[in-house]
């Protein structure tokens, strides 16, 4: 069953700036959709309008039927948040604050105590769940910001990067919570950078870019439209020379450059081109290693959003 529904949302802030640009998605209960896109694609934008917290400029917002643009405090009862910002812990402990926010969003003092210790449990948070908040690590209020919002989630719960600051381990759990939540029956929403943690956690998958939907499916309904793609990655000898690199191949959009680190999707008719391009460049040595794979779902959401954004590439 469909809990929230959003169609052609379209946010401008004053000064011209487009946010979202005739959004539409749909999110069921039990299922987990991810969004994706660049800094500044709207994701967090979009989040906002959901809840309340920011008008449409044009569009509807539904949440089991309510169209919450004109009853913003259905969404606020409906909807649980954890924003990309640091929960306030000042002076409390995260056992104390989240079986407070689980009391303030309805729960009995019992349903409040019970659901802070299986979230303190199944994040590992139990050597923390006595310590002031401003003794924590960012890695444990991250956590505990999680817990905030899915100790009495409502009918969708709403993630902003849940997974930012908290360690390799950790995030396991913490995707096998959000999991438990849609599990339990409510509709789940995250905004995520985490390309590889999302093909393995979600449902769905939303692709934003400028504002625009430019895809929308399963990662298994996404890695099919590039079945003919397979992955060149490539380690540079530097920095300096991994930005210089040009492979002659442009089926999937240009590289992608983190560091030393270069990857270019290719068509599976050009592996062996590849293959002798990446021997040449070792032989030059500009390259250290490389190896061919399967395109992920990281190559496809590379291949949509063509590398990276001016803005990505000043920050």
């Amino acid at each position: 069953m469909t809990v929230l529904r959003v169609e052609s949302v379209t946010k401008r802030y004053r000064g011209g700036v487009l946010a979202n640009d005739g959004v539409s998605l749909d999110v069921a209960a039990g299922d987990v959709v991810g969004v994706l896109g660049h800094n500044g694609a709207g994701k967090t934008t979009l989040l906002n309008q959901i809840v309340g917290l920011t008008r449409p400029t044009s569009g509807a917002i539904a949440i089991d039927g309510t169209d919450v643009v004109a009853n913003p405090a259905h969404a606020r009862r409906a909807c649980s948040l954890q924003p990309q910002s640091h929960a306030p812990l000042d002076g409390v402990t995260p056992r104390q604050a989240i079986e407070l926010i689980a009391r303030i969003r309805g729960a009995s003092r019992r349903r409040a105590r019970q659901r802070t210790a299986e979230l303190l449990a199944g994040l590992d948070l139990e050597p923390w769940a006595a310590t002031r908040g401003e003794r924590l690590s960012g890695g444990v209020r991250r956590l505990t910001a999680f817990c905030l919002a899915a100790a009495e989630p409502g009918r969708i719960l709403m993630l902003d990067e849940p997974t930012n600051d908290v360690d390799p381990v950790r995030r396991r759990l913490l995707w096998r919570q959000i999991r438990a939540v849609a599990d339990a029956g409510a509709a789940v929403l995250l905004v995520t950078h985490g390309v590889v943690e999302a093909e393995r956690a979600v449902d769905r998958i939303v692709i934003l870019h400028n504002g625009r939907v430019v895809s929308d499916g399963t990662p298994a309904e996404l890695r099919g439209s590039h079945d003919s793609r397979l992955r060149l990655e490539l380690h540079a000898m530097s920095d300096a020379v991994a930005e210089r690199l040009s492979p002659p191949f442009t089926a999937g959009g240009p590289p992608a450059v983190s560091g030393r680190r270069v990857v270019v999707t290719i068509d599976a008719s050009e592996a062996a081109a590849a293959i002798g391009w990446a021997q040449r460049e070792r032989a030059a040595g500009t390259v250290d290693e490389f190896a061919v794979n399967p395109a992920s779902l990281e190559d496809v959401y590379i291949g949509l959003l063509g590398g990276r954004t001016e803005a990505d590439r000043a920050a």
